[in-house]
C-alpha cells in the first residue's frame, strides 16, 4: 500500500510539473493541409538502349521510333506453340539509342525535375533493369560524361548561385523540416566548423584529385529560369541505401576501432507531421557547390556495397537513394536577410535512386551473402511491381484495395510520391544481348504497366505577400549611391581600399629609441621628426574623412527629400496595418488564452484519468486478493467435508461390519444349536423306533420315512432373518395385467460413469434427470441412482428403490423400499482382507464352515431372505462383484 500511495504522488507531481511547463510553451501549430488537386499524370517511362559488348554478340532488341522498340527472340527461342516467330513491340514516352548522349538524356528525363524542384515541387527519378544494363552509368556517368546526377547538381547550383544563403542560415530540425538561424546563432556554427577544420578544402585541391574530375564541360552547362530573386535558397543532400531490406546511413562519421569495428547501424522509416517518409537520424550535409555536393556523393558512394559476379564485374548488391533538398525562404521586407519564419521556409526534395538490377542465380552462380543478397533484390523490386499492379488495378477497376507499400523499405520510403507528393520518372535500361531475352521480357511488361498508373499533379505552394524585387531595389540604391559619389568626386566602394593602404604605407616606421648618453643629439631629433610626419599625415586623413563625410551627408539628405513623402505615405499605411495588428494580436491573445485553458483541462483530465486508473488497478488486484482467498477458503470447506464424509462412511462401514459379524455369529449359533437339537430328536426317534419296534410291525414302512422328511424339511426350513425394513402397503397399485411394472429411472447429471459390469437395467422404464408428476403418474416404481465417496476414498453407487402411489389430494408420493449398493475395490486389497479373516468366530477356518452342506443354504436363504435385488439383476447367492 505505501508503494502504491508513492507511486501515485509521483504520478501527481511528474502531471502537475508537465502542466506548469506547459503554461510557458506556445501553441503548436497544427499541420497545413495539403491542397487538393483532381488533375493527374501518368508515370513518365523511358528506355535507354545500351550498346553491345562485343560486334559479334546476338541483338535482341531493334529501336523502331524515337517511342517504340521491338523484341526479337533469339535463335533458340524463336518458334512459340504456333509456330510463328515471337516479336513484340513496347512503346514508351520517349527511347534514346545507343547513340544518345547524357546530355540528351538528362534534358528529356531530368532537367523538368529540376526546375519543379527550385520551384518548391518534389520528385522522384529511378533507374530499373537487369544487372549489367547500365543503370549505375546512367544515374553517375564517367568523367567527361556526367549522368543524371551531376547534371541536376550542376543545374541547381547554376540557377540559385547568387541567392544561395549564408552557411547555417537554413538547419535541419531533425523532422524532416528546417529551421532559419538568426544571424548571431549562424555566425557561431560557422565558427565552430572553421575551427574543426584544420585544412579547409579548396575547389582547386579537389578538381585534382581524379575522383573528383570535370563531369561535365562548361559548354553542357544549363540553368533553370524564373528563379525567385526575393527569396533566399540553401541546398541540403543525404545519401543511403537499402542492402538486404536494411536502411545505412552512407555518410555517417563512425569512429574507427582497428581492434574491434563496429558494423553500420541500420535507420529506421518514420513520418513526419504532414504524412511524409523519411530516414529518422540521416546525415544531412548543407553544401555550396557542385564540387562539394559530388565529394560527398563520392565519399558515400565508396561506402556502398559492391561485388563480382559473373553478369557484372562491379554489380550494385543495394539499392542507392541520393536525396537533394533545398531549402527556400523569402527575404524581409528590407531585402537584406532572411525572414525569421518558420512557417514561411519550403522544403523540395529531389530523389535520384539507382535500384540494384535484378539477377538469376543460375546465370550468376551466386552463393552464400551473395545468394542472400540476390533474394532480398528480387524480393524487394517484386514488391515494387506488387505495388504499380495495385495502384493500377485501383485506379482502372474503382477498386480500394490496400497497396502492400510496407513489405518493402524501398516502396515505403517513396509511398508519398505515388500519392500525390511529386512527380515520378523512371528510366528503363536494357542489354540488347540475346542471353538477356527473357529478364528484359519482364522488364518491358513492368514498364508497360507502371505507364497505366496516373500520380496526382503536384500544386504550386504559396509563396511570402511582400512586394516582389526587394533584392533588385536595395542592389540599386547601392549602384545609386556610389554613382553619386563618384560624381562628387569622392572614393568608389572598389578604391577605398586602395586609398586607404597608400596613407597607411606612408606612415614611416619609428627610429630606435634607444639613448646612448646624456649628451645623445641624435636618437631625440630624428623620433620628433618622424612623430612630425605622423601628425601631418593624420591631419591629411582627418580631412579626407570629413570631405568623404560631408559629401555622404549631402547625399543623404537629398535622398531624405526624395523619401520624405514615401515615408510620409508609408506612415499612414503603417498606423492602418498597426491598428488591424493590434486586432489581430488581441484574437491572438484570447485564441492563446483559451487553448492555454483547454490544455490545463486536458492535463486535469488526464491527472485524474491516470489516479482512476491507479484505483482500478488497486480495486483489481484486491478483487483478485480476495477472489483468491475464497477460492482457497472454499477448497478448504471441501477438503473438510470430504474428510468428515470419509469419516462418516468409515464409521458407518464399521458398523455395519459388525452388525453383519453379529447377526452371522447368531445365525451360526442357531444353526449350530438346531443340528444339535436335530441330532437329539433323531437319537430320541431310533431309541423310540426300537423300544416300540414290536408294537409297530403291522403299520407301513414308509410311515417312518415321511416322518423323518417331515422333521429334514422342518429343519432345513430354518428360521432365517426377517427383513427389517417397514412392510410396504401402497394405497395404489396398478394392475400387473396392464403391461407389467413401469419405472421411473432418476439419473442425475452429475453421476459419473464407471463402466462397471453390473449395469442397472431397467427395461420399458421413464429416464429423467428429475422427478415429475407427470412421469411419476404413468409408473408404479421409482429407482434414483445415488453416488457418494465411500470410506476408503473409493466411489460407490447406491440404487434407492421406492413405490409410487397416489395421494387423496390427487398428487404421487413415492414410498422408498429397498436400497443395493454397487462398490469398486482393488483386488490386492481384498485378497489381504479375505486371508485376515479367513479364521470364524470360533477359531476354525472358515473353509471348514462352507464344506458343511446346512451352513451353505443357511447361508443362501438367508441371502434369498435379506436381500432385494432391483429388476434387471440375476443372483446366485455368491457375494458381489466389484471391479477392480
Amino acid at each position: 500500500m505505501r508503494a502504491r500511495r508513492q507511486r501515485r504522488r509521483g504520478i501527481k507531481l511528474k502531471h502537475l510539473g508537465m502542466i506548469r511547463q506547459a503554461k510557458g510553451k506556445t501553441t503548436r501549430r497544427p499541420p497545413p493541409k495539403k491542397p487538393s488537386n483532381n488533375q493527374k499524370d501518368p508515370v513518365g517511362v523511358y528506355c535507354r538502349v545500351r550498346p553491345l559488348g562485343a560486334e559479334d554478340e546476338e541483338c535482341c532488341i531493334e529501336v523502331i521510333s524515337n517511342t517504340t522498340i521491338q523484341l526479337h527472340a533469339p535463335d533458340g527461342l524463336k518458334a512459340n506453340r504456333n509456330g510463328e516467330f515471337k516479336e513484340t513491340q513496347y512503346s514508351f514516352k520517349k527511347v534514346f539509342g545507343i547513340k544518345t548522349t547524357q546530355r540528351e538524356l538528362f534534358a528529356d528525363v531530368a532537367k523538368p525535375l529540376v526546375e519543379d524542384l527550385i520551384h518548391c515541387k518534389n520528385g522522384l527519378l529511378f533507374t530499373y533493369g537487369v544487372t549489367g544494363s547500365g543503370k549505375t552509368y546512367t544515374m553517375t556517368g564517367s568523367p567527361g560524361q556526367g549522368g543524371l546526377l551531376p547534371r541536376s547538381l550542376d543545374m541547381i547550383f547554376n540557377s540559385i548561385g547568387p541567392y544561395q544563403a549564408k552557411r547555417y542560415v537554413f538547419k535541419p530540425d531533425d523532422k524532416n523540416g528546417m529551421e532559419v538561424q538568426n544571424q548571431v546563432d549562424a555566425l557561431l556554427d560557422r565558427q565552430k566548423r572553421d575551427s574543426q577544420t584544420s585544412v579547409p578544402k579548396t575547389p582547386t585541391t579537389r578538381r585534382t584529385d581524379p575522383e573528383f574530375a570535370d563531369m561535365i564541360s562548361p559548354e553542357e552547362a544549363c540553368k533553370a529560369g524564373g528563379v525567385d530573386e526575393d527569396s533566399s535558397y540553401s541546398v541540403f543532400v543525404s545519401y543511403i541505401e537499402i542492402y538486404n531490406n536494411y536502411i545505412y546511413d552512407l555518410l555517417e562519421e563512425t569512429p574507427f576501432d582497428p581492434i574491434k569495428p563496429k558494423p553500420p547501424q541500420s535507420k529506421i522509416l518514420r513520418e513526419d507531421q504532414n504524412h511524409n517518409m523519411y530516414v529518422a537520424g540521416c546525415t544531412e550535409v548543407e553544401v555550396k557547390s557542385t564540387e562539394e555536393a559530388f565529394e560527398v556523393f563520392w565519399r558515400g558512394q565508396k561506402k556502398r556495397r559492391i561485388a563480382n559476379t559473373q553478369l557484372n564485374r562491379e554489380s550494385s548488391r543495394s539499392h542507392s537513394v541520393f536525396i537533394i533538398k533545398l531549402a527556400q525562404a523569402p527575404l524581409d521586407a528590407d531585402g537584406d536577410t532572411v525572414l525569421q519564419d518558420k512557417s514561411q521556409v519550403n522544403v523540395s526534395q529531389l530523389c535520384l535512386v539507382d535500384l540494384a538490377g535484378s539477377e538469376r542465380t543460375s546465370r550468376t552462380r551466386a552463393e552464400g551473402s551473395r545468394l542472400r543478397e540476390a533474394g532480398n533484390i528480387n524480393q524487394s523490386l517484386m514488391t515494387l511491381r506488387t505495388c504499380i499492379e495495385v495502384l493500377r488495378e485501383n485506379q482502372m477497376c474503382g477498386t480500394n484495395k490496400m497497396v502492400p507499400y510496407r513489405d518493402s523499405k524501398v516502396t515505403h520510403l517513396f509511398k508519398n510520391y505515388f500519392d500525390g507528393e511529386g512527380k515520378v520518372r523512371m528510366v528503363v535500361c536494357v542489354n540488347p544481348k540475346a542471353d538477356d531475352y527473357e529478364e528484359t521480357l519482364l522488364v518491358m511488361r513492368f514498364a508497360e504497366m507502371t505507364q497505366e498508373v496516373e500520380v496526382a499533379r503536384p500544386v504550386d505552394r504559396p509563396i511570402c505577400g511582400f512586394a516582389a524585387g526587394r533584392r533588385q531595389r536595395n542592389q540599386a540604391f547601392k549602384d545609386e549611391l556610389t554613382h553619386r559619389l563618384e560624381e562628387r568626386g569622392g572614393p568608389v566602394d572598389g578604391e577605398s581600399p586602395t586609398v586607404l593602404n597608400q596613407l597607411l604605407q606612408s606612415f614611416h616606421p619609428l627610429p630606435p629609441c634607444e639613448i646612448s648618453g646624456p649628451n645623445d643629439d641624435v636618437t631625440l631629433p630624428r623620433l620628433i621628426e618622424a612623430l612630425e610626419k605622423r601628425h601631418k599625415i593624420r591631419q591629411m586623413m582627418v580631412e579626407e574623412y570629413n570631405k568623404t563625410a560631408n559629401m555622404l551627408k549631402s547625399v543623404l539628405q537629398e535622398q531624405d527629400s526624395n523619401l520624405l513623402s514615401k515615408e510620409n505615405f508609408i506612415q499612414e499605411q503603417r498606423g492602418r496595418l498597426g491598428e488591424k495588428d493590434k486586432m489581430i494580436q488581441n484574437q491572438k491573445n484570447e485564441i492563446d488564452r483559451l487553448e492555454k485553458k483547454s490544455k490545463m483541462l486536458e492535463y486535469k483530465i488526464d491527472i485524474l484519468q491516470k489516479t482512476t486508473n491507479i484505483y482500478e488497478e488497486d480495486k483489481r488486484s484486491l478483487q483478485h486478493e480476495l477472489e483468491s482467498r475464497e477460492q482457497r477458503l472454499q477448497r478448504e470447506m471441501s477438503e473438510k467435508r470430504r474428510m468428515e464424509t470419509r469419516m462418516q462412511g468409515i464409521v458407518t462401514d464399521a458398523k455395519l461390519k459388525w452388525e453383519k459379524e453379529c447377526e452371522r455369529r447368531v445365525n451360526a449359533k442357531q444353526l449350530e444349536m438346531q443340528n444339535k437339537l436335530w441330532v437329539k430328536d433323531e437319537k430320541l426317534k431310533q431309541l423310540k423306533a426300537i423300544v416300540t419296534e414290536g408294537k409297530t410291525e403291522n403299520r407301513q414302512p414308509q410311515r417312518p420315512s415321511r416322518e423323518k422328511d417331515k422333521v429334514a424339511a422342518k429343519r432345513s426350513v430354518s428360521p432365517s432373518p426377517v427383513p427389517t425394513g417397514p412392510l410396504v402397503r401402497p394405497l395404489h397399485r396398478r394392475s400387473h395385467s396392464a403391461g407389467g411394472e413401469r419405472w421411473v429411472d432418476h439419473k442425475p447429471t452429475t453421476n459419473v460413469d464407471l463402466d462397471t459390469v453390473l449395469q442397472p437395467n431397467i427395461p420399458n422404464a421413464i429416464k429423467v434427470n428429475a422427478p415429475n408428476e407427470k412421469a411419476l403418474s404413468k409408473c408404479d416404481k421409482y429407482v434414483l441412482t445415488h453416488q457418494e465417496f465411500a470410506s476408503d476414498g473409493e466411489i460407490q453407487t447406491k440404487l434407492i428403490k421406492g413405490e409410487v402411489f397416489k395421494t387423496r389430494g390427487g398428487g404421487q408420493a413415492v414410498q422408498f423400499t429397498d436400497i443395493e449398493t454397487l462398490k469398486q475395490e482393488n483386488p490386492l486389497a481384498a485378497s489381504r482382507k479375505r486371508r485376515s479373516s479367513e479364521t470364524g468366530p470360533d477359531g476354525e477356518p472358515m473353509e471348514r464352515n462352507w464344506t458343511d452342506v446346512e451352513t451353505r443354504c443357511s447361508v443362501a436363504v438367508e441371502m434369498r431372505a435379506g436381500s432385494s435385488l432391483g429388476p434387471g439383476y440375476q443372483h446366485h447367492g455368491y457375494p458381489k462383484r466389484r471391479k477392480p
